[in-house]
């Protein structure tokens, strides 16, 4: 009688299945972790931050000027602050308070909201420098 060598998948363990998992998860982190890095780099600084209350414009303001915009709609008051080509919410009468503990903007695309006050601070690029797709 000839004993065969080959051995089933229920005798093979969990051990190659564990294995080829472990794999699989590393490999998408990394495409998980170049693809961050990689909107980083290619992420544009914006020129123009545009508040709007309520959905509302309610002005533009180039990020290269230093000045402070107050934002006041009804007993609702968020103080902008525009300097050294960064935007940041100083105070905001809002109950939380999370909007004026928001690191500074200043690449296109980022944005401070508070909600409370229907307040929303985007920074945005006019020039064509960043590129649109990323192949």
């Amino acid at each position: 009688m000839i004993k065969s060598e080959v051995s089933s998948p229920k005798e093979q363990g969990k051990g190659g299945k564990i294995k080829n998992d472990m794999i699989f998860i590393a490999v998408l982190l990394a495409v998980a972790l170049v693809a961050g890095l990689a909107l980083l780099v290619f992420k544009g600084e914006g020129d123009t931050v545009t508040v709007t209350v309520d959905g509302q414009v309610w002005g533009e303001y180039p990020l290269e000027r230093d000045l402070t915009v107050e934002i006041a709609v009804g007993d609702n008051l968020n103080l902008l602050v525009i300097e050294d080509g960064k935007a940041y919410v100083k105070y905001a009468s809002c109950p939380d308070g999370i909007c004026s503990s928001h690191r500074p903007v200043w690449r296109d695309g980022e944005s401070i909201i508070c909600l409370p006050n229907k307040v929303v601070v985007l920074v945005t690029s006019k020039s064509e420098k960043s590129p649109d797709i990323i192949v």
